[in-house]
Parts: C-alpha cells; sequence; structure tokens
C-alpha cells in the first residue's frame, strides 16, 4: 500500500500568514511608540474643547 504523499503547500501558506500578521503588530507597536513620544495632538485647552464640541454638535446643513 502507497503512503499518502503530504502537502507542503498548507504549512507555507499558514507560516506565510503568521510571519505576516507578526510583521503588521510590530509595525503597529512601533507606530504606538512614535505616536506617544512626538505627541502631535497635545494636550487641548478648555477653550480648544468646548470648539470642538460645539462644531460635533452642531447639525450641517
Amino acid at each position: 500500500m502507497a503512503e499518502k504523499s503530504k502537502s507542503v503547500l498548507l504549512p507555507v501558506v499558514a507560516a506565510a500568514v503568521f510571519a505576516g500578521l507578526g510583521r503588521m503588530v510590530l509595525q503597529k507597536i512601533k507606530a504606538d511608540c512614535l505616536a506617544r513620544e512626538t505627541n502631535v495632538a497635545g494636550p487641548l485647552d478648555d477653550k480648544t474643547r468646548a470648539w470642538i464640541s460645539d462644531v460635533v454638535r452642531t447639525p450641517r446643513q
């Protein structure tokens, strides 16, 4: 009786998907660290916070 040949395709595809997901996670972590260090948004004062709230709540025509 002949042995069943084992497919190599599934493990290769699984490894590629796993590597891609790992790369995406690392990029996200690096981007989050950079965003935290640069602090582009900065703290908001009360006037700016009120203006944003007003703009968001006012219906557009």
